[in-house]
């Protein structure tokens, strides 16, 4: 869903006008009392290979997390580096809850971003509200949300292009309806010849498997293409929709702009060009996003700063009429954080989603059916710490 800037602020002043003084002294009755942290092990419902840039990524995975509890007993939790959370927490330790965090602004000036989605979820809990509402509901509760586990699957032990397609159809009996294929194998696994006709292969094998059954295919080559590579992948798999193209190669302001143009000049204008994800440099994509060249903009959730720093941005990003889908690569936590800041903010037009499993974490109510996941209504985040 799309806003300008002077929706986001007469939205947001709307939510937040009513109920504001009530939040704050709900929020000053809690003080933090300590920071726990720790990690808990989750894992892929299968195992995930190489993409253009990485080895193999395996199955079983930890995710580190951040804990703050304060005096009254209320917790809020996030996935956190916990090193960097033990380091700084004496900027939160004996403050008030308000001092640090407020409804539709986000984290005080000064509180280090690595407690940014653990006090989001304090907040939540301590008012009894989703996270969603708190940044101003002013998105659709339920969005787009693609499989990011399409990896070069041919390559894993036993591996072939039919359980790379086995693989995909998995990922549409669990709801997904659209799904991410990993491509850029010229860059590093394959001759490059060879690589770059295997990624044609496999898109075009997905095209035909899933002919008639409204499946929708995004491609990402991780930075490993050329601009000349990426317009021969295009080339090879003419006619096959694409909705986006993740990464295609290292950005640049020229490079970005002729590929843009050579896009629509070729069959492929209704194709997002989406990037940001990786090592990225700020001021090439938002010139290319005030060109109107950038589609999508795609900065890791918690990365990027959490969600203090992506409410700040996304007003921005509407105006030069960018979308956002945050990067979430690694666990469902963060699928989950940003179906909160699709439906409180809004401009996130499809999630990347990582299926995962875990007897550690309760990953809450998040239900994925025909292509859209729906976000939790339950105070928070609405997961939980089950160690």
């Amino acid at each position: 869903m799309r806003f300008n800037r002077r929706q986001f602020v007469i939205a947001a002043g709307a939510a937040a006008a009513p109920m504001a003084f009530a939040q704050k002294n709900a929020l000053e009755e809690h003080i933090v009392e300590r920071v726990e942290t720790g990690k808990a092990n989750y894992r892929w419902p299968r195992f995930v290979g190489k993409n253009a840039r990485k080895d193999f990524h395996g199955q079983d995975k930890r995710a580190g997390y951040c804990r703050i509890i304060t005096t009254q007993g209320a917790v809020g939790w996030a996935e956190s580096l916990p090193w960097i959370a033990e380091k700084f927490k004496d900027q939160i330790i004996g403050k008030k809850v308000s001092e640090l965090i407020a409804p539709g602004v986000g984290c005080s000036p000064g509180v280090s971003e690595h407690y940014d989605l653990a006090l989001h979820d304090l907040m939540g809990v301590i008012l009894n509200k989703p996270v969603y509402q708190l940044l101003g509901a002013m998105g659709t509760k339920e969005t787009s949300i693609y499989s990011g586990m399409i990896y070069f699957d041919e390559l894993n032990e036993g591996g072939s292009l039919g359980q790379l397609l086995a693989n995909c159809e998995w990922d549409f009996d669990y709801g997904y309806r659209a799904l991410k294929v990993k491509i850029g194998r010229s860059g590093k696994w394959y001759p490059h010849a060879e690589g770059l006709a295997m990624d044609i292969k496999v898109v075009r094998s997905i095209h035909e498997q899933f002919k008639g059954r409204d499946v929708t295919i995004l491609v990402d080559s991780n930075d490993q293409y050329s601009p000349d590579d990426a317009k021969a992948f295009l080339k090879g798999i003419d006619g096959i929709p694409l909705y986006w193209f993740e990464e295609p190669f290292r950005e640049t302001v020229a490079d970005g702009r002729v590929f843009r143009k050579w896009m629509n000049e070729n069959g492929f204008k209704d194709t997002r060009y989406a990037d940001g994800e990786y090592d990225a440099d700020d001021d090439v994509l938002l010139e290319l996003g005030r060109s109107g060249d950038l589609d999508v903009y795609l900065p890791d959730i918690r990365g990027y700063g959490g969600l203090t720093r992506w409410v700040n941005v996304m007003p921005k990003l509407a105006d030069m009429g960018v979308e956002a889908s945050p990067h979430t690569w690694g666990s469902k936590l963060k699928t989950h954080y940003v179906a909160h800041l699709a439906a409180g903010v809004g401009n996130v037009d499809i999630i990347e989603g990582v299926t995962c499993l875990s007897d550690d974490i309760d990953f809450g109510d998040y239900p994925i059916e025909n292509g859209k996941i729906r976000v939790s209504d339950a105070p928070g985040f609405g997961m939980k710490l089950l160690t």
